[in-house]
């Protein structure tokens, strides 16, 4: 590939040779395949090579005398450290954002990479400009950092479902931190609650901690529990454990999934909220609002998160899971979000007892299915689709009938782009056709790396499967893409703008499948 000759390369000295010959411009006729095969490895290489360990090989070929048979032969000493830095440099550029939330922990690499290269100032004053970047890189990894903290301290951050704070819904989405605080409900078994406020990133040991201190003031608690677990129960009752040295659990949690904090023997006894078990009838707010104001909302808030996730996640999500440096929490939120439109599509057909309002939903909700789609949103448009899609929902024979023909032939087309025949031919056709800003379909682009991941092998004993990595790199740079234009909604703000933009950030579903066909076989029984 791009003229290396060798698809697996040593991961212990890849660094050392092979990272830095292609920084060698005498190897490259095209300067674009030295450009491709740098990005391809700083996407990547946190799959075979660890952060810290990756900083260390930095560090220790910048100060390697260079002599001829260690990897370098025909470079001189200046060669040598300018495109160790280039290296470094492009690092840097890359996890800016995601090196800056761990302080300390990453400020001293380019520190200790600036004391060295300080040192060698006398040696090769051709280095002078690359110093003064790397105080820069020092700089800008500590100081805007503790300024961004202490702004955030400021605001506690609301999750989608965890705890509603209309205010906060209705400002711009922004990315997650790990460090970033927020207010959350965690229930006992009676269903009563305490409210905690933590990190995001706060493991459940602490999170534990906090319930034991709220409950130890709790007048409905009268004695302190010994020894708590915490568990998320999704609406249909199943229960998951968490182990105390879990991370970042808040955004892994389902549509409707809460968590409660019990002793073990309390596990049995754990039954999901009244709330998630019964349902109410009655007419959608959607009758009030028009197709193409909830429509213009969709698209806005699918843009802000999917501006917030750091392309790097999508690698950590596939490839590292919970042993991820980084978490994929932004990444978590917007697969969440796609869940909760489809289950929001069929919960608000399903609660409305009326006939001619239920076809009049349809035909509305396959209108903003179309707004999505020409705008581009592919996230909202499939999701829609597969919510209309949803056996509750598609065996209303009645309420399909109704529908006119012109709206059930528009929702045929749309089924077949949704159509997964063909490893998605459709759907794959559509991206192909479109040109940035767009927001893609994030379930399918998971699942091809996924599919990338467990069909090839990532290492050949020590070696590196590096074809591998490059076609990892060339989907991530996809989203690069996809987002190398600002979406603009065109939209006349209505005296209702507010009321849709905050009931489309907060959406109410039921997401309990046994739920759901129960609430429509009562509004269409199986012998009508």
């Amino acid at each position: 590939m791009m003229g290396i000759g060798r698809v697996f390369l040593s991961s212990t000295i890849f660094l050392s040779v092979e990272l830095l010959w292609i920084m060698d411009r005498r190897k490259f006729t095209d300067p674009g395949s030295k450009e491709i095969l740098l990005d391809d490895f700083m996407l990547t290489h946190p799959i075979f090579l660890a952060p810290d360990k990756f900083q260390q090989v930095l560090l220790q070929q910048f100060n390697a005398d260079g002599k001829q048979g260690e990897g370098w032969p025909g470079w001189d000493g200046a060669e040598r450290k300018v495109a160790v830095l280039t290296v470094a440099f492009r690092y840097l550029d890359t996890y800016r954002d995601l090196l800056q939330e761990e302080g300390e922990r990453s400020n001293t690499f380019p520190k200790e990479l600036y004391l060295c290269a300080v040192q060698d100032l006398s040696r090769f004053p051709e280095l002078v400009e690359d110093v003064l970047k790397l105080q820069r890189w020092s700089e800008i990894l500590q100081s805007p950092a503790e300024e961004d903290k202490e702004s955030r301290k400021k605001q506690v951050r609301p999750l989608f479902r965890h705890f509603r704070r209309i205010d906060a819904c209705l400002q711009p989405r922004e990315a997650f931190r790990g460090s970033d605080e927020i207010f959350c409900r965690v229930y006992t078994p009676d269903h009563s609650y305490v409210t905690i406020r933590s990190r995001l990133s706060c493991r459940v040991g602490e999170i534990l901690a906090l319930v034991k201190e709220k409950l130890q003031y709790s007048e409905d608690q009268p004695t302190q529990p010994a020894n708590l677990i915490l568990v998320a129960v999704t609406s249909s009752g199943e229960k998951a454990v968490f182990r105390p040295s879990d991370e970042a659990v808040f955004t892994t949690l389902g549509v409707n999934t809460h968590l409660f904090a019990c002793e073990p023997l309390e596990l049995e006894s754990l039954i999901p909220l009244p709330e998630e078990i019964h349902w109410s009838p009655g007419d959608s707010k959607l009758h009030d609002m028009s197709a193409e104001e909830v429509a213009n909302q969709l698209v806005v808030f699918d843009w802000e998160l999917f501006s917030c996730v750091h392309e790097v996640e999508f690698v950590c999500y596939v490839f590292h899971g919970e042993q991820a440096r980084w978490r994929p929490l932004n990444l978590e939120l917007i697969l969440q979000r796609c869940s909760e439109v489809q289950h929001w599509v069929a919960t608000e057909i399903l609660q409305c007892q009326s006939l001619p309002k239920r076809i009049q939903l349809l035909r509305k909700f396959i209108k903003i299915a179309a707004l999505c789609k020409q705008q581009q949103d592919l996230l909202s448009f499939l999701a829609l689709v597969l919510g209309l899609d949803n056996p509750a929902v598609s065996r209303l024979r009645l309420t399909w009938e109704g529908l006119p023909g012109k709206f059930r032939k528009q929702f045929q087309q749309f089924e077949s782009i949704a159509d997964p025949s063909r490893n998605h031919k459709s759907y794959r056709d559509l991206l192909a056709s479109l040109r940035a800003p767009l927001i893609p379909f994030t379930p399918l682009l998971l699942k091809d790396l996924t599919f990338l991941h467990e069909s090839c092998k990532s290492f050949h004993g020590e070696l590196v499967n590096f074809e591998k990595m490059h076609k990892v790199a060339e989907m991530v740079r996809s989203i690069r893409r996809f987002r190398s234009s600002q979406l603009a909604v065109e939209a006349e703000p209505s005296p209702s703008h507010l009321q849709t933009k905050a009931y489309v950030r907060q959406l109410q579903v039921i997401d309990n499948q046994n739920l759901l066909f129960e609430m429509s076989s009562k509004l269409e029984p199986k012998d009508m």
